[in-house]
């Protein structure tokens, strides 16, 4: 399976960038694994054994228990180009996360990032 070579790069070793971005914004490791565990389903011992396997991103996202049916909601731009225009459906998933990681670090509150329905006041 051809593709770009972000595809054969280890989730490991992405992930403690996702972490210290998130962090020098005053974020946290469990901000970033609940956006994680939100667009994967995965939960989260499943989502520290796929780091400590050292899995790439074509296993990681392909063996993702439930892709958040939401995630069509992420829209935005990352590294110049919108992800909701990719039509790589893997890349489009790697850059959905790499979205929801900057909208972390830019402060924007998990209920946002999360895609939650606002809360009717009363």
């Amino acid at each position: 399976m051809a593709g770009h070579r972000i595809y054969g790069i280890s989730f490991a070793s992405v992930y403690p960038h996702y972490v210290a971005k998130a962090e020098r914004k005053g974020r946290t490791r469990e901000d970033v694994d609940a956006i994680i565990r939100w667009l994967t389903g995965y939960s989260q011992a499943e989502l520290d054994a796929r780091i400590a396997e050292r899995v790439d991103f074509r296993t990681f996202f392909a063996d993702a228990p439930a892709m958040n049916p939401a995630r069509d909601q992420i829209k935005g731009v990352v590294c110049g180009i919108r992800v909701e225009n990719i039509d790589q459906p893997l890349m489009r998933e790697i850059r959905y996360l790499d979205k929801l990681i900057d909208e972390l670090a830019k402060g924007k509150a998990m209920e946002k990032i999360l895609r939650l329905p606002a809360i009717a006041k009363g």
